[in-house]
């Protein structure tokens, strides 16, 4: 699995969870992962912990630590945006996450009966409803080059995997 973990200066309490970067080694080898998690202490800012297998396309895993460089990527990612409501979601309390999303997220929103409300982002990658509001309607995403996406038709189902018919624009 091409994943690692984020340092916690770059990860901003999982804002970063769900990104493409583009890791080069000091040998000029790279490899594309997917930000999946935080690393904790002492993983300083700049730092990844990348997955064993996308160690290994840098260098040996005997090696231990490696100089690295990263960078944000957009990449050309198959398929649409999917939404997960967290186990015990319901009409009145609610976590919502979004998967596969081809940019970092800024915000997510659920439509509310006097407008969008913005929902808090947990450390967890899910986005918080305390009351309820908005769950099971309409939700709106918006990526972190701004760009803004509704979905509507996703069933409140705790833990069911649903697919939309949206995918963020390739930055």
């Amino acid at each position: 699995m091409m994943i690692a973990a984020m340092n916690t200066t770059d990860y901003e309490t999982s804002k970063a969870c769900g990104a493409h970067v583009l890791v080069r080694g000091a040998n000029g080898t790279s490899v594309t992962v997917r930000i999946t998690n935080e690393c904790p202490l002492p993983c300083a800012p700049g730092q990844l912990d990348l997955s064993e297998q996308a160690f290994a396309k840098l260098a040996p895993i005997s090696t231990g630590r490696i100089a690295i460089t990263w960078r944000l990527l957009s990449p050309d990612t198959p398929g649409t945006i999917s939404i997960r409501y967290k186990n015990g979601s319901s009409p009145y309390w609610c976590g919502i996450q979004a998967i596969g999303h081809r940019n970092p997220l800024a915000q997510l929103e659920v439509r509310t009966s006097s407008g969008w409300r913005q929902l808090a982002r947990t450390e967890y990658n899910y986005f918080l409803s305390p009351d309820g509001s908005g769950c099971g309607g309409a939700i709106r995403i918006t990526d972190i080059y701004g760009e803004r996406l509704t979905i509507n038709g996703i069933a409140l189902r705790p833990e069911a995997v649903q697919p939309s018919q949206v995918q963020f624009t390739r930055h």
